[in-house]
């Protein structure tokens, strides 16, 4: 640091010592820090000295602590955790020992001995938990309660196999779980009463677990059959559903709700199993019985229970259960068409019974609404076979008038059994839908499902009763207006409902077009009044997209069927359907909707593809179709708006001509080619004369590339001299031309023709001078050639770039 700046030209300036200053003063700190850090290591050195003395050899003592984990490790398990597996542990170990001596062992000691000592073990058993709670030690008093209700039951076997070995198993069974049950419940509650000690958590839930065997037990041993015994088990569940809705203990409460879904759920499948397999009224009436008992204890734990969603989830169980009853007394007492029916009026009359909680109402609505839906899934194949059977005729056209309306769809289907009533419960699931729905927010919901069901009840009713052919198709034939008439302009009906109605109208009228493949009159009209009624809806309602490509569609069939009808061929049945694009060109010109313009346009080019499909067979018809459908192309393309259709319009012609040139059977390819050549050229020109900046490949490189590639390709096998010849001026002229103008696309293409051309031309003579030359002339010549050109590397490179640049330069 330099002397001058050392001191501080102001006052508030730091100060800076001169740099022998400052080192003397870092020397000092320095030796200071040495001294300290020998102090600190020796003062190390001797507490690990005493460390090591402290951990010497001594006499071995058990730590009365356990070692507390370093800071970096962390338990894998908590205490209690551990506590309770080493509990449960050694209450089995125990539980099994004393199985073991009761089942092995049992016979080395007489029967006073027996009685003593199990009698003795199980008294010490059963009271050491008294001890143990008053210790605070709840846990291993836990586990030595469960080893003490294990004996009893070992207890109530060592009684039947010494006392009463002779009663009946059943009876004993029974009586020893009402005992064990009484026990078990009797001492939990004493050692609850004991004062100065906790209540223990076992005894309680294992008396309920217990007491769901007794009533079962009792009727078996009594004699009863599987109704009574459904009845019994019933029972118990409606005592675990009382003591899970009124007793505090939370592990009773837990066990009691398990044990009552678990009674509820095997009871009510056993009367479920007993209604369907009763054979007559009485037998039903007692399985439609036991559902009611079901269903009266569903509905009491709904009523009391403490949150909405069980309440709910009972309360449809309960609904559901007092239908499945008279339901099954009904099946055996009705005919089979009718049990259904039958069974949907069960679930209607559940709204009916709706009261209580919004809880309970909502799970009775619920259960209506599944009794409804299932109603509806059993008809669901009877619509599938009417709207899907028809289409089996169209291997059968014109075959002839079926019998009646069944018959029409079942042609390569059959018709489901009982499915006569089909109409009536859709009819009576849409009259309930539309009448008990009353929420905004779900009412337009409710509606379009009506008028769906509605839809479906017309469309099998005549398929249902077996009305005759023509009446079945009269009816679905009013149908379809039907459906189209709310979405007229003006009506009512909006929104998604709209849209649905318009959908099964389409999906109506081709049902109706396949069943009136049957007869040809039948063909004719349908077709005819389909045009007819899609045309009016699209002109006067509000879905005239789908509408107008509907009318169009069946335009379509209809001039196929009537050519068909008058026997025409393929091919000229073709030119009947050209009239359909062309009144789809002529209607989108006058429409303002772009959306029904769109798809008009779209279905009368559809119909352009079908004519052309129907005139492939003959080629001349097959060349006018397609230039007639280029002339329709080309008239939609003198709209402002649809410019690019002129471009299929040109494809159409070319296509037309070749398909003519072919029929023809003209085998150049330039009379293939020049016909395109000539228009694009004649456009590229136009192009380049608006926008002289385009490219030359843009505005003539495709033109060109048509005829010469195929003209290339067919000079190369052609052994006459007049196509090369040609082909060769050509070149040459273009070549020219491209340099004249400086055009690239002209030069390139027609300086590699030329070259082509010249190079087939000569191949024949260059073949003769290689065999006429000695064999070392050719390598001789390519050895030159090659260092003429290593010795002008440069200069080649160089007259390269040149050619490139000039090249870049042209257009």
């Amino acid at each position: 640091m330099p002397s001058g700046v050392t001191r501080t030209t102001l006052r508030h300036m730091t100060y800076f010592p001169p740099p022998a200053e400052e080192l003397r003063f870092l020397d000092s700190e320095l030796r200071q820090l040495d001294a300290r850090r020998a102090q600190l290591l020796a003062r190390r050195a001797w507490l690990i000295t005493m460390l090591q003395q402290a951990v010497q050899p001594a006499p071995p003592v058990w730590p009365s602590r356990p070692a507390q984990p370093g800071p970096g490790a962390r338990p894998e398990a908590t205490a209690p955790g551990v506590q309770n597996v080493l509990l449960l542990l050694g209450g089995i170990l125990l539980t099994i020992a004393a199985m073991v001596f009761t089942l092995v062992s049992w016979g080395h000691l007489g029967i006073a001995g027996r009685s003593l000592v199990l009698g003795a073990v199980t008294l010490a058993v059963l009271g050491a938990p008294v001890a143990l709670l008053r210790r605070g030690l709840r846990s291993t008093a836990e586990s030595v309660a469960g080893l003490g209700l294990a004996l009893t039951v070992l207890d109530a076997y060592a009684l039947h196999e010494v006392v009463f070995t002779a009663a009946d198993t059943a009876t004993y069974a029974a009586a020893a779980s009402t005992a064990l049950a009484v026990l078990w419940a009797a001492y939990g509650t004493a050692l609850a009463a004991l004062p100065g000690s906790a209540t223990l958590r076992l005894p309680h839930p294992a008396a309920l677990a217990v007491a769901q065997l007794p009533l079962g037990l009792w009727t078996i041993a009594l004699g009863g059959g599987p109704l009574t015994v459904t009845a019994a088990v019933l029972l118990t569940t409606a005592f675990d559903a009382v003591v899970a809705l009124r007793v505090a203990e939370r592990p009773v409460r837990v066990v009691a709700l398990v044990c009552a879904f678990g009674t509820g759920g095997w009871g009510v499948l056993a009367a479920g199993l007993l209604s369907l397999g009763a054979a007559g009224p009485s037998a039903a009436a007692r399985a439609a019985a036991l559902l009611l008992l079901a269903a009266v204890i569903a509905l009491g734990v709904a009523r009391f229970a403490p949150r909405p969603g069980l309440a709910t989830g009972m309360a449809t169980t309960a609904a559901l259960c007092a239908v499945a009853g008279p339901v099954g007394v009904l099946r055996v007492s009705l005919p089979g068409d009718w049990v259904v029916p039958a069974c949907l009026a069960c679930g209607i009359a559940l709204l009916a019974a709706v009261r209580g909680p919004a809880a309970v109402r909502r799970g009775v609505v619920l259960a209506s609404g599944v009794v409804q839906a299932g109603a509806v899934l059993w008809a669901v194949p009877a619509v599938g076979v009417t709207l899907l059977g028809p289409v089996a005729w169209l291997r059968h056209i014109w075959a002839g008038a079926p019998a009646d309306a069944r018959a029409a769809v079942t042609v390569d289907a059959f018709w489901p059994p009982y499915a006569v009533t089909v109409p009536l419960v859709l009819l009576t699931v849409a009259a309930v839908l539309a009448t008990a729905v009353r929420g905004e927010e779900r009412r337009p919901q409710a509606l379009t499902a009506a008028l769906t069901l509605t839809w479906a009840a017309v469309l099998v009713t005549p398929t249902a009763l077996e009305l005759p052919y023509l009446v079945g198709m009269l009816i679905q034939g009013l149908t379809v207006p039907a459906l189209l008439v709310p979405s007229l302009q003006g009506s009512a009906l909006r929104g998604a409902a709209a849209r649905t109605a318009t959908g099964l109208a389409l999906l109506t009228s081709l049902g109706l077009a396949f069943l009136s493949l049957a007869g040809e009159p039948a063909t004719l009209g349908v077709l005819a009044s389909l045009t007819v009624v899609f045309a009016v809806a699209a002109w006067r309602g509000r879905p005239a997209p789908v509408c107008a490509a509907a009318a169009l569609g069946w335009a379509t069939a209809l001039a196929c069927a009537v050519g068909a009808s008058a026997g025409w061929r393929p091919e000229i049945v073709a030119l009947l359907v050209l009239v359909v694009p062309v009144a789809a060109a002529l209607l989108a010109a006058r429409l303002d909707d772009p959306v029904t313009t769109v798809t008009v346009e779209v279905t009368g080019a559809v119909a352009g593809f079908v004519a052309i499909a129907l005139a492939v067979a003959d080629p001349p018809l097959l060349a006018l179709v397609l230039s007639l459908c280029g002339v329709i192309a080309a008239g939609t393309a003198v709209r402002p708006d649809r410019r690019d259709v002129g471009y299929p319009a040109v494809a159409l012609f070319v296509l037309a001509s070749w398909v003519r040139l072919a029929a023809w059977q003209v085998g150049l390819p330039e009379a293939y080619t020049l016909p395109v050549t000539v228009p694009a050229l004649l456009v590229g020109a136009l192009r380049r004369r608006r926008d002289p900046a385009a490219s030359s490949w843009t505005a003539y490189g495709p033109g060109l590339t048509v005829t010469l590639l195929p003209s290339l390709a067919t000079a190369w096998n052609d052994v006459e001299w007049t196509r090369p010849l040609l082909l060769g001026a050509a070149g040459l002229l273009l070549t020219l031309l491209g340099a004249r103008h400086r055009l690239r696309a002209p030069l390139v293409l027609g300086g590699s023709a030329l070259a082509l051309v010249t190079l087939h031309e000569l191949a024949p003579y260059l073949v003769q001078v290689t065999d006429a030359l000695p064999r070392w002339v050719p390598p001789a010549l390519a050895g030159l050639l090659l260092l003429a050109l290593g010795a002008t590397y440069e200069q080649r490179l160089r007259d390269v770039r040149r050619v490139r640049e000039v090249l870049g330069r042209m257009n």
